[in-house]
C-alpha cells in the first residue's frame, strides 16, 4: 500500500523527533511539560472557541449525548488537563532505570529502560485525550502521531498547535506531538501499516475502533479500552454497600470503559435487592438508568425491558444496565467468562471464599471485591497518569502509566572477553 505524501512527511518527522528525544534529560522534558501547561491555559480561549464550533457540529450530526459529554471543553476542565500535565512533572523519569549484574568471566550487563520511539494513537472524540498522550509520550522519550476522531478536528489542531510550539520553547522537536488528519478514514487505516515510521499502535474508544485497529493494523498494538464490564452481587453481600456500589459504577461516567454494563444478582437475595435498586436507578440524582433484564429479573422489576443476547455483549457506554439473576457463582462466573472483555470485574460478597474465589477464577486486568470498578483508572491506581487501560497480557496490562511507554535494553560492558 502506497502511502499518502503527507504521511510519509509526517512520519519521517517522528522518527527523527524520536531520535532526538530519547538521549532527552528530565529536566528539559519537563521544563517542555510545564511550557504545554502554561500555554494552554494562556489561550484557554482559543481553545474554549475550537471546541464551541466542534461541539455546534455534532450535535447538528446528532451525537448521543454521553459522547457529547466527552466532547465538551469547559474553563473548569481546561484547568483539570492543565493541572494533569503538571502532575505529569512530578512523575519519576520512567527512562534509564534498570539493573545491573557481572558474569562470571567479568563481563557488566545493564538492562535498562527506553521509550519505545514513535507511538501512534487512534482515538475518538475526547479531546482531552490529546494532550493527556502528549505529556505522558513526552515524559517517557516518545514522539506521538495523533488520529482524533473527527468530531474534535478543530479543537485537536488548536490543541496540537499550542503543544507543539511549547515544545519547541524548550527546545525539543516540535514534530514530537503531531496531528494527523482525521476528515478521512484512510489516514487511520494508512497510521496502522506505517511500520517503516511508528512502532506501536494504540487505540484508545469503543469496541468498534478498537476490534477494527486490531484487525487491520500491522504495527503492533496493544490493545485498551473495550469494556463489557460486571459486577456480581453475591448470595453473601451487603445489600446497603452494594446499592451503593453498583449505582457509582453504572452512573458516575456512562461512557468510559470502566463504567458497569451488566449486574448479575443472586437469586438468593433478587427479590430484595432488585426493587431497591430499580428504584434508585429510576430515581436517583444521576437520571433515570434503562435496565435490560433476564426473564428472572422481569420477575422483580416488571418495567425493565427485555435483555437480548446482543445486550451481553455490547459495551453501551450509555444509561443502560443490562441485569441477570443467577443461581450462584458458577453461573455468574460462566456468564462473565462468556461475555467479559477482561477489563474489570467484581464481586460484592461479605464471604472471604467467595471473594477469594473470585479472584482467582476471574480473568481481566482488574478484579474488585466491595469496590466499584470505577477506580480501574491510572490516576486512582496512584500511577499519576496512564495512557489507556490495556485487556491484553503482552507487554502490558491494565491502567498504563510511563513505565508501560518503555521497552528495554541491554547494555554491555566488557574488556576484551571473546566467546569461546
Amino acid at each position: 500500500m502506497e502511502l499518502k505524501p503527507e504521511l510519509i512527511t509526517i512520519g519521517e518527522q517522528a522518527k527523527q523527533a524520536s531520535r532526538l528525544l530519547m538521549p532527552a534529560g528530565t529536566a528539559t522534558k519537563n521544563a517542555a511539560l510545564q511550557n504545554i501547561a502554561d500555554t494552554l491555559q494562556e489561550h484557554a480561549q482559543e481553545i474554549l472557541d475550537a471546541n464551541a464550533i466542534d461541539m455546534a457540529n455534532a450535535e447538528a450530526k446528532g451525537l448521543r449525548k454521553s459522547l457529547l459529554t466527552r466532547l465538551l471543553l469547559t474553563p473548569k476542565q481546561i484547568d483539570g488537563i492543565c493541572e494533569g500535565v503538571r502532575d505529569v512533572i512530578q512523575l519519576p523519569d520512567p527512562v534509564g532505570r534498570g539493573e545491573m549484574w557481572t558474569r562470571p568471566n567479568g563481563l557488566r550487563i545493564e538492562k535498562i529502560s527506553t521509550p519505545l520511539g514513535v507511538i501512534g494513537i487512534i482515538y475518538e472524540a475526547r479531546p482531552n485525550v490529546t494532550v493527556d498522550a502528549a505529556a505522558l509520550c513526552l515524559k517517557s522519550g516518545n514522539a506521538c502521531l495523533l488520529r482524533g476522531g473527527s468530531e474534535a478536528a478543530e479543537s485537536n489542531k488548536v490543541l496540537v498547535r499550542l503543544i507543539a510550539e511549547a515544545i519547541a520553547a524548550a527546545g525539543l522537536p516540535a514534530a514530537a506531538v503531531q496531528l494527523v488528519p482525521a476528515g478521512d478514514r484512510a489516514y487511520a487505516e494508512q497510521l496502522m501499516r506505517m511500520n517503516s515510521y511508528v512502532d506501536v499502535i494504540i487505540p484508545r474508544g469503543g469496541a468498534g475502533l478498537i476490534q477494527s485497529v486490531v484487525a487491520n493494523a500491522t504495527v503492533p498494538v496493544i490493545e485498551t479500552g473495550a469494556g463489557v464490564c460486571h459486577t456480581y452481587v453475591h448470595g453473601e453481600a451487603d445489600l446497603d454497600k452494594a446499592l451503593s456500589i453498583v449505582y457509582n459504577a453504572k452512573t458516575d461516567k456512562p461512557g468510559v470503559c470502566n463504567a458497569l454494563e451488566t449486574l448479575l444478582v443472586d437469586e438468593a437475595v433478587a427479590a430484595e435487592f432488585l426493587p431497591r435498586l430499580a428504584h434508585m436507578l429510576t430515581n436517583g440524582d444521576k437520571g433515570p438508568v434503562e435496565m435490560r433484564a433476564c426473564p428472572k429479573t422481569l420477575v422483580h422489576i416488571p418495567d425493565a425491558r427485555p435483555a437480548t443476547a446482543e445486550d451481553w455483549q455490547t459495551e453501551h457506554n450509555d444509561m443502560i444496565l443490562n441485569m441477570k439473576t443467577v443461581a450462584g457463582m458458577d453461573e455468574a462466573l460462566d456468564h462473565i467468562y462468556q461475555y467479559s472483555t477482561k477489563h474489570s470485574e467484581a464481586i460484592l460478597t461479605e464471604s472471604y471464599p467467595a471473594a477469594q474465589r473470585f479472584l482467582k477464577e476471574v480473568d481481566a486486568a482488574a478484579v474488585y471485591v466491595n469496590a466499584s470498578i470505577r477506580f480501574t483508572d491510572g490516576n486512582r491506581f496512584g500511577f499519576g497518569a496512564e495512557i489507556g487501560i490495556s485487556t491484553q497480557k503482552l507487554h502490558a496490562r491494565g491502567p498504563m502509566g510511563l513505565p508501560e511507554l518503555t521497552t528495554c535494553k541491554y547494555l554491555v560492558y566488557g574488556e576484551g572477553q571473546i566467546v569461546n
